[in-house]
Order: structure tokens, then sequence, then C-alpha cells
């Protein structure tokens, strides 16, 4: 309160950049102002021309840049450059030539700086989001909360079909909580663990996970970065994106229902593998599911940003985190060895937070607002939505996310904004999380389970079975046409 305060003044007094980001701050506090995407409002108030780029030098180089960045992501296999290196480099290039551009034709780049603090502040409530998300994962991971689920798994006795079955489905109903990510790594251990003389039952399993992570990470704003992204930017509230249940489930049961057929009803050999969690690991997930109930709480009722709940949450495991660097001493001896050996430390988790993701998704939203301020998307959204039209606009968003990432084609959709039904947004929300599980490296499960299970998953594996899954893909579409047709009706915001 006293930092925000002393910004506050120290704005007033005199003038500063910080007096500006200081109004905005102030201005998103405000439940009748909602995010902004677009720069073209901004400038419109303040009478200045914006400038049409997309046939200038400046807008070939832009494009040149992104597309460039973007092979050299799709190529982080096998160059082994991390893909937030190229896209935050071209997310710099690309906005410094637009400003140079309207320094020298309109002798002020003001505008351009204005544009692009509106794209920084949408990062910044994602980023603040997606780390607490991070944090309490790692958390959970530490206290052991996934480790004793796979050691369960293991010792079940079941035959790699039911494992086949049980793997999927928990992968399913975990991702809309834990994320895709997450989720399909773990069930990937307990496949490779239960499956080490079976590597076709490990191939077959890994490509069930990632489709039915990505399918279960469809229907929560939890589950994947691009229905957050729906979800925070107010197009479709929380409890809608539960329509997308059934549709998502078909997504996921199509292509079980075939590949399980190629899986034999053998059983692995039996396992008494115990693990026991961690002190206080049951509270963190009650404070995990109290920290979702907090930002859904504060943002359907209250209208504000979903970012503070989540924060709100973060204070909350902070504080337990503390009451157990205090109590570390009263741990108990189990199983031979002192519980808790090392004094549990908050910092740490925070630390271990996908940063290359986060600063993947700042190159992402940068370079695409970017190209929207050049006047791209604008072109785009007239070439899709309009020439083609909603419906196949949407279906082909899902079929790209299969080569390219769903982050920046979702966040394209959202930039462009067009106006459609709020059965359209759940379409491409649905197609933009399940069109990547169509290849292997089209979600960043795939991709990790690829690395995870060294040469047994495949690229060439998953492709074998693309067509039951592209099966499954239109089934789910024409499962939400059947099941939330009368969506198809209703404006946004209603």
């Amino acid at each position: 309160m006293t930092a925000c305060t002393f910004i506050l003044l120290t704005a007033e007094q005199r003038p500063h950049p910080m007096q500006h980001q200081a109004r905005r701050l102030l201005s998103l506090s405000l439940p009748s102002v909602p995010i902004l995407l677009f720069p073209d409002p901004v400038l419109a108030s303040q009478g200045l021309a914006h400038l049409d780029l997309t046939s200038a030098w400046v807008g070939y180089a832009a494009l040149i840049i992104f597309v460039v960045a973007y092979g050299l992501v799709m190529a982080e296999e096998f160059t082994q450059l991390r893909k937030s290196k190229p896209v935050v480099l071209a997310a710099g290039l690309i906005w410094i030539l637009v400003a140079y551009y309207y320094s020298t034709h309109q002798g002020d780049s003001e505008q351009v700086g204005e544009a692009l603090r509106h794209n920084i502040m949408e990062y910044a409530e994602l980023f603040l989001f997606l780390l607490v998300a991070m944090t309490y994962i790692n958390t959970m991971e530490e206290r052991g909360v996934f480790e004793a689920l796979r050691a369960w798994l293991v010792r079940s006795g079941f035959s790699y079909r039911k494992l086949f079955w049980t793997t999927g489905f928990l992968a399913f109903f975990i991702s809309p909580v834990a994320d895709n990510l997450t989720t399909a790594l773990l069930m990937c251990a307990v496949v490779m663990a239960v499956g080490a003389d079976n590597p076709r039952f490990v191939a077959l399993g890994c490509i069930n996970i990632v489709v039915a992570a990505n399918a279960g990470g469809a229907f929560s704003p939890f589950g994947d970065i691009t229905t957050l992204m729906v979800w925070q930017k107010g197009v479709i509230a929380f409890q809608t994106f539960l329509l997308l249940f059934i549709p998502s489930l078909v997504n996921f049961l199509v292509p079980a229902y075939f590949i399980q057929r190629a899986i034999p009803d053998l059983g692995p050999a039996p396992s008494d593998e115990q693990v026991r969690m961690k002190r206080g690991a049951k509270r963190v997930v009650l404070l995990f599911l109290l920290t979702i109930a907090t930002a859904v709480s504060v943002h359907s009722f209250l209208h504000l940003p979903p970012v503070l709940g989540m924060m709100t949450g973060l204070a909350y495991l902070k504080i337990f985190g503390f009451y157990l660097r205090r109590t570390s001493e009263l741990s108990t001896v189990r199983a031979g060895t002192v519980e808790d050996s090392m004094p549990f430390d908050i910092f740490n988790k925070i630390a271990r937070a996908e940063w290359d993701t986060l600063l993947f998704f700042y190159g992402v939203v940068l370079c695409v607002g970017g190209l929207g301020f050049i006047g791209y998307l604008e072109l785009l959204s007239h070439a899709a939505y309009i020439d083609l039209g909603a419906t196949v606009a949407n279906t082909l968003v899902g079929i790209l996310s299969a080569i390219v990432d769903n982050i920046p084609v979702m966040f394209a959709v959202l930039t462009m904004n067009p106006d459609m039904s709020q059965g359209q947004w759940l379409l491409v929300t649905l197609t933009a999380g399940v069109g990547g599980s169509l290849l292997s490296i089209g979600s960043a499960a795939g991709v990790a389970l690829m690395g995870q299970t060294k040469g047994i998953y495949t690229f060439f594996e998953h492709l074998r079975w693309t067509h039951v899954i592209a099966l499954g893909y239109f089934a789910s579409i024409l499962a939400h046409f059947i099941v939330n047709g009368w969506t198809f009706s209703i404006p946004v915001g209603s």
C-alpha cells in the first residue's frame, strides 16, 4: 500500500512516464474498464493518425522476423534453442522497427509506446496468474502429491488396458486444475513405470494421455493458457466453459476407443512401491482449491481481474510455508529418514516455475500485438471470419494449432476480436485447446512426452493414429453443435 501511494504521489508531482503507468494501474482496478487489446481506441481519443503499415517495408520486415522466429520455435527439438529466445528477440525488433518508422514519418512514436504498454499490461496479468498456478503445482510436486498418486497406480495391479483407460481418465480430469503439461508428465511417468517391458503400451498410452490432457484442459480456464486468455478477457464466464465438457469428453473417448484395441489385455508385473506424502501436502491441495475459488469469486462477483484472486492465493501458500518452516523441528522420523529435513522455502517453488514458457508467452503477446498494430490481423480477420465464416475459421484454428502453438493463434483471435456469438467463442476455445492433439508437436504435452520417453513415443508413432484423433476432433465439434446449439444465438456477454 505504501509503495503504491508513493508511486501515485510521485506521478502527480512531476511529469514523468511513470505518470502514465500509474494512471493505467489505477484504471485497471475499476470494474467497468476492460482489458484493452487494441491500441486504436487510445490513438483515436488522442486525435493521432494510425498508419496502415501492411504494405510498407516495415510491415514486411516485421512479418519476416516473426516467421523466422517461429520457425526456430518449431525446430526447438532439433536445435535445442529454447523457444523463448527467438520470440523475445523478435518482439523487440518488431516494436523497434515500428517506432522508428513512426518517428521518421510522423516525428513522434508516443502512440507506438502507448500501444506497446497495453500489450505489456495484458501480458502482466497472465504472467502473474500463471506464476501462481505454477508455484502451487511445484509445491504439490515437492510435497509428494503426484508421486504418491503415481505409486498408487503402479501397485494397483491393473491390466495394461485398464491402466490405459485409468491414466486417460485421470489425465482428462486432473488437467482442468493442474494444467495439461503437468498432468501429461505425471501420467507418462506412470505408464513408463508399469510398461518398462512393453514399449508398445508406453507409446499408445502416451498418445492417449496427450489427447486426454489437451481435451480436459479445454473446458476449464485453469487447464490451458488459451482458455485462461479467453476467460481473463471476459469473453466467456467461468461457469460457461463447463458447457464444453461433453464435446471435450467426446474428443478424448473417440480416439481412445480405437487405440485401446491395439493394447493386449495383459498385466504388468506387480509392485509394492509405497510413497508417503510430506507434511502439509493435503493442506497445500486444499489451499490451491481455495485459491481457484478466490480467483473465480473476485472475477464473477466483484468484476475484478482474476489475477487478484490468484495473488491472494499465493499469500495463502506463503503464510502456510512460514508455518511449515517454523514447525519443521517437529517433523517426525518416518521410514528411517527425517521428514522435511530441508526447510520449506516458497521462493524455491517460485524459482522453479516454467520461465521459458512465461518468457515465450511474453514474446508471443508482443509479436502478435505488433503485427496487429501494423494492420495484419485486421486483414486476417476479414479473410477468415467474413469471407470463410466463423464456423470454418474456428475449425481451421484448431487444425493450425497442430502446426503452430495455440498460444499465438488464440491471442491473434482475441486481438482480432471478431463479432461472434457465445457458441462460436466456445467453439474456437474448444478447437484451439484440442487441435494440438492432431500432431505430437502440436502441444506442449506432446513435445514434453517425446522427450521423456526417449524414442518410444515419437512423432511418427503419433502420426499413425492422427486419423482417429482427427475423427475425435470433428466429432467433438459436432457434439458441441448438438449439445450447445442454443448458445449460437446468444451474444457475448449475455
